[in-house]
């Protein structure tokens, strides 16, 4: 598959989060309005920031794809982490406004709510709708390792669980409707829109500090000493060391040193580093690998020494 074909997938898949989006938000807010539902209207709030995030995945995913240029020596990927830790921002922003308007209704409002046809409809569409882009999102994002898909996958599977709180909120006002002695699950929908924050602030925290990691270039846990092992078991290569690791986009740059014989030709060194680099993509498909060769001599063993990292 090249690349053009990849980036097309991801575009696709960006676009129609961002058409699911606008369809949602626009469907709550209504609903959410006729049934003066908090509930929903925090759906409502969260689906409008689905919106600018999928619109914010949609720009980085076609501009994380621009070849690298003199100014971005090693691409444009990072532009995916920063979307990703900027949808974290605004799910957090949006958990403020909930939790301050479900404590208000809790403790001082009396808010009547509805649970007419519609606020459950809305619900159940929102639920279906998210299950669909949420797979589509998690499928492109796995297939060209996207962060910036993989956020929105996220953001979206969050959905779900917090759509079905909401949901959960609905019924019990009809419980209470049909039976007085549970007029206490009035509260419900108040209640069911703090376990939507609750969820979005553990998801959007667990997105944040990936997102914050991969700026940072946090290398792959246990990857380092995966490659060493790799790369050393190779005949001919005598220690391998000085490993560095860094993400930008689906890419990962790999950087090593190797000890190596040599008394033997370039021609035969070369071979060996164009072995070796073919070896780590192997282990680690989507690399760009970069191998500094080493002389040693052949009666020369590598120091106990050395640092491996």
């Amino acid at each position: 598959m090249t690349s053009e074909i990849a980036h097309q997938e991801k575009r696709s898949a960006a676009l129609s989060s961002v058409i699911a989006a606008v369809g949602l938000t626009g469907f709550k807010m209504v609903v959410g309005l006729m049934t003066g539902s908090l509930g929903i209207l925090a759906e409502a709030a969260h689906s409008g920031l689905d919106l600018v995030a999928a619109i914010v995945t949609l720009w980085a995913v076609h501009h994380s794809g621009k070849p690298a240029d003199r100014d971005h020596l090693y691409g444009h990927g990072k532009i995916e982490n920063l979307s990703a830790l900027f949808e974290t921002l605004l799910l957090l922003v949006t958990c403020i406004w909930i939790i301050h308007e479900a404590t208000d209704r809790l403790l001082y409002q009396s808010v009547k709510v509805a649970a007419t046809f519609w606020a459950f409809a809305v619900m159940i569409t929102s639920i279906v709708v998210d299950v669909h882009r949420s797979r589509r999102l998690y499928r492109a994002a796995h297939k060209h390792q996207s962060q910036a898909l993989q956020a929105d996958a996220m953001h979206f599977s969050t959905d779900i669980w917090s759509s079905a709180v909401v949901l959960l909120g609905l019924v019990c006002l009809k419980l209470a409707a049909w039976f007085p002695a549970l007029q206490v699950l009035n509260k419900a929908d108040s209640i069911a829109a703090l376990g939507v924050a609750v969820i979005v602030i553990i998801i959007s925290g667990r997105m944040g500090l990936s997102s914050i990691q991969q700026l940072l270039d946090t290398a792959p846990a246990g990857m380092v000493e995966k490659i060493i092992a790799a790369v050393e078991a190779m005949p001919g290569v005598v220690d391998c060391h000085h490993v560095r690791l860094r993400h930008s986009g689906p890419l990962l740059f790999v950087d090593i040193h190797v000890l190596m014989d040599g008394n033997q030709t370039l021609r035969a060194a070369h071979a060996l580093t164009d072995d070796i680099e073919r070896h780590i993509q192997n282990i680690v498909p989507d690399s760009d690998v970069t191998v500094h060769p080493e002389p040693i001599e052949r009666a020369t063993q590598p120091s106990n020494s050395t640092t491996k990292s």
